[in-house]
């Protein structure tokens, strides 16, 4: 037999085999798990070597979830899994239909499940996400006091009920107060939501030497808990205290679900080049970011919330639309100078620390800082792309001196203007008597109003009281500068 005709035979047995192999060799394998446990939700996510299609449905007695994927196989070990703190209480996968994966989570609990597929991006390939939300779950450890909610939901209405008067041009004490009782001060505590960013499948900025920013805040997040924790007539609620990924909406909505008085997310920064350094503090701008540096920045950080697809929004039902604009208007100055206020204690502080990347506060429309009644920072603690810096961040002295600067400033503020019902506040009228260079804000007050009884000039009012505007609120307490 020629060499052709061999060479024939054997090229046409390779095709009859090829022939015989499963379209399998072209299907989808599993070729990693994660899981993260959250105190709300557990997030499952499947590594994929390219897109599969997924069936997820729940069985009953026992509970179980199942996922199906389509012309899949499974190349990772589900042991390895470690289901501490989730509510799956074990993992069991087989074959179906031939070519198909079956994924089966037994449940130790009631679950919400959601699912939705990612396209690769700069860290990961395809993955496919499963969420198993916990239903009437906190998603803080420590939820806020009932009694606390409603003290706090108390000075909100209060709030608005000044600002609706002022909008409807009347002033808000229109009759004799009728005389009640005197009731116990409620002497709350001021409540900080502290945010480290990131978390889970989503590590944030990789510094040179490996560091990730998700690690680095996290810990950095607890130090500053612990510090307001430790202070008297304040309170630290986390938006994450552990290894898990919240959506950008989601953290603000856990802070005001918490009735936080102030956020602060906490942020490793990161560019291409490793020369960059410095910390920064980001207020949210209401009509785009301040610089090109800080517009780009924002829209990093904020590309992010596309991993877990969370969206939300502020209600304003309760209002009639004519007023709802004009309202949410009014809030969101009265915050925004506050913020700003308290970004400049916060950054005069770090500076004392580290070098600053720039000299004043930043705006940009972070996602994160768009709760239009919580005052709201980005503090962004150095350049974890910079080497020496990155080294830095990882220094337990460090990163407890750059706590120190972000609650400092965060007190500085709240001691000189305490939320009426706080404890601080009760503090502060200890003693005070009717006299003194101190005023107390009454219903139908303005900034103009107030100076010219004093005689002192507005700007030097605004300057003593360390504000950036005229907004002013019922109870706040201001410094009258001596003319």
């Amino acid at each position: 037999m020629s060499r052709g005709n061999v060479s024939r035979r054997l090229l046409g047995g390779l095709l009859a085999l090829a022939a015989l192999v499963p379209s399998a060799a072209f299907a989808a394998s599993v070729d990693n798990l994660r899981l993260w446990a959250a105190p709300d939700h557990a997030r499952l996510v499947f590594d994929l070597s390219s897109s599969a299609e997924a069936n997820v449905f729940s069985l009953d007695d026992p509970r179980r979830l199942v996922i199906d994927l389509a012309d899949t196989s499974l190349a990772a070990d589900v042991d390895r899994l470690d289901l501490e703190g989730s509510a799956i209480r074990d993992v069991r996968t087989g074959v179906r239909d031939g070519d198909d994966l079956r994924v089966v989570l037994e449940l130790n609990r009631e679950v919400e499940p959601r699912h939705f597929s990612l396209a690769p991006n700069e860290q990961y390939g395809h993955r496919l996400v499963v969420d198993l939300e916990y239903p009437g779950e906190s998603a803080v450890e420590d939820p806020i006091d009932p009694i606390e909610a409603m003290i706090r939901d108390q000075e909100i209405a209060a709030d608005r009920a000044q600002a609706q008067a002022r909008v409807q041009g009347r002033d808000v004490v229109e009759s004799a107060p009728v005389q009640e009782p005197a009731q116990p001060h409620p002497k709350r505590d001021i409540i900080i939501a502290v945010d480290p960013g990131h978390g889970g499948e989503d590590p944030g900025a990789i510094g040179p030497s490996g560091t990730r920013e998700k690690d680095v805040v996290l810990e950095m997040g607890r130090r500053l808990a612990r510090k307001i924790n430790a202070t008297e007539g304040f309170k630290a609620v986390m938006i994450r205290d552990d290894d898990y990924y919240v959506g950008l909406r989601q953290r603000t909505r856990i802070a005001r679900e918490q009735k936080a008085d102030f956020f602060v997310s906490i942020h490793a920064d990161a560019f291409r080049s490793p020369r960059p350094h410095g910390s920064s503090v980001f207020a949210l701008s209401q009509s785009g970011a301040t610089s090109e540096t800080a517009q780009w920045l924002a829209a990093s950080e904020n590309r992010s919330d596309l991993i877990g697809g969370v969206d939300g929004n502020l209600s304003l039902d309760d209002k009639d639309e004519v007023l709802r604009g004009v309202l949410l208007d009014l809030t969101m100055t009265a915050t925004l100078n506050d913020s700003l206020t308290i970004g400049g204690q916060v950054l005069d502080r770090l500076g004392r620390i580290n070098d600053l990347h720039k000299p004043r506060v930043e705006q940009a429309g972070f996602v994160v800082l768009k709760s239009p009644d919580i005052p709201s920072l980005l503090v962004e603690t150095g350049f974890i792309s910079n080497p020496d810096e990155e080294r830095r961040l990882q220094q337990p002295g460090y990163q407890d001196r750059m706590m120190d600067a972000v609650f400092g400033g965060i007190r500085a503020h709240f001691r000189r203007n305490p939320p009426p019902a706080s404890l601080l506040a009760w503090q502060r009228d200890q003693g005070r008597g009717t006299g003194g260079n101190e005023y107390r804000i009454q219903p139908g007050d303005t900034l103009s109003e107030i100076a010219a009884r004093h005689g002192v000039p507005v700007a030097q009012l605004r300057q003593a009281n360390e504000l950036n505007g005229d907004v002013i609120r019922v109870g706040q307490v201001l410094q009258i500068p001596r003319s």
